[in-house]
């Protein structure tokens, strides 16, 4: 690795990707904070109406979360080893495992389009059109709020992330990116990572409650 991949304000190139973990960190330590407040009202509202969250989360299809679930941890597996790839100087496998990073966060992108499809069919978005057949519709539609702008936001992480990743494939395969420079594509897998952690907090508590 060469002295002069080290930014002027570094004194060794550890100490330059130290800093470059410690700010992603940082950065996702504001996106905890960010989902945290949503999932705040999330705890109230279930702890008031336990068994209304319970049958409105009965209309989510658990098929699909559960699919979903399965993409994204699979998508950060090929995160990884496209991560190893790259610090073991093999370029094509990193970008091949890139690219299928990214294809596993379309095919979430695209399943979780057809749940909104759905649910939007059965007048289930907020809203004038919202229809629930159940008792206290209007407590059952602030359920549907939460779900709507947790996996909303959810979705939009996992956009800019597939859009980050095949940008990364792009340097790669042109050699912009490679083994001495490989912190761009590790503080990437952090941010991936981090958005699939947060499906995972989210299918059991916006899916299971009403699993049948």
């Amino acid at each position: 690795m060469s002295d002069a991949q080290v930014a002027e304000q570094f004194v060794e190139l550890d100490q330059q990707h130290g800093a470059d973990r410690l700010g992603m960190w940082i950065f996702l330590s504001t996106e905890v904070m960010f989902f945290g407040g949503i999932l705040l009202a999330y705890t109230v509202y279930r702890c008031i109406n336990p068994g209304l969250f319970e049958q409105a989360s009965h209309h989510l299809d658990v098929l699909f979360g559960a699919i979903d679930t399965a993409v994204l941890l699979c998508s950060s597996l090929t995160m990884a080893l496209s991560v190893r790839a790259l610090q073991l100087g093999q370029k094509w496998v990193s970008c091949g495992l890139l690219c299928a990073t990214a294809c596993f966060g379309m095919i979430f992108l695209i399943l979780h389009g057809c749940e909104y499809y759905h649910e939007w069919h059965e007048h289930l978005f907020p809203g004038r059109s919202f229809h629930y057949e159940g008792p206290n519709p209007d407590r059952a539609q602030m359920f549907f709020v939460i779900y709507f702008c947790l996996t909303g936001l959810h979705s939009l992480h996992v956009l800019i992330g597939v859009i980050l990743l095949l940008f990364l494939a792009v340097l790669v395969a042109t050699g912009r990116l490679d083994r001495p420079r490989f912190m761009a594509l590790e503080i990437t897998g952090l941010y991936w990572h981090f958005v699939d952690i947060v499906w995972v907090f989210l299918f059991p508590l916006l899916y299971l409650p009403g699993a049948r």
